[in-house]
């Protein structure tokens, strides 16, 4: 299945000169969404993978698919002030600003091997604080598995993990 032809670019958002790629219209086809789930829920285990990590917000729409289908538990990464429980937190660079995530101290445990899920891979200062934030916990990171790559920006170089991508703009 393309993929691609399920994403939209939406030019000048959030600001200027940006080309969001937009995965509403994935989201909206129920067999491209199934499809896109089953290509990651396809290569991992109970076996292999003891969490999924999904990173606030799309993150979480294809991570909690994943983690049904797989029966692997899911965890949460949010912005601040949105989990209840003691966290664990780390400040981090955007493509056009700065943010903090938060995940609880008790979702991980040490050594438990963790797949981390979001929608988009841009530079990778989210997913680069949110591999900081799990190896502060004592886990580590599998990999990452994303549905789409800005390729043109370089973030694999700057990401010391496993990246599967299935859609990349170059």
């Amino acid at each position: 299945m393309d993929l691609k032809s399920y994403i939209k670019d939406i030019n000048d958002f959030p600001k200027k000169g940006i080309i969001f790629r937009d995965i509403s219209p994935l989201l909206a086809d129920p067999k491209a969404f199934s499809y896109a789930v089953d290509c990651i829920a396809n290569k991992y285990s109970q076996k292999t993978i003891d969490k999924i990590v999904g990173l606030d917000a799309r993150g979480f729409i294809f991570g909690s698919a994943v983690s049904y289908t797989t029966g692997i538990p899911f965890v949460m990464v949010r912005k601040p002030g949105k989990l209840p429980d003691k966290c664990a937190s780390i400040d981090y660079q955007l493509e056009y600003g700065h943010n903090t995530f938060e995940i609880h101290k008790n979702a991980i445990s040490k050594n438990e091997n963790v797949l981390i899920i979001d929608d988009l891979l841009a530079t990778g200062g989210s997913v680069k604080a949110v591999v900081e934030l799990i190896n502060k916990l004592g886990a580590k990171v599998h990999a990452l598995e994303c549905i789409v790559e800005l390729g043109f920006l370089n973030a694999r170089d700057t990401l010391d993990i496993t990246i599967n991508s299935q859609i990349v703009y170059d």
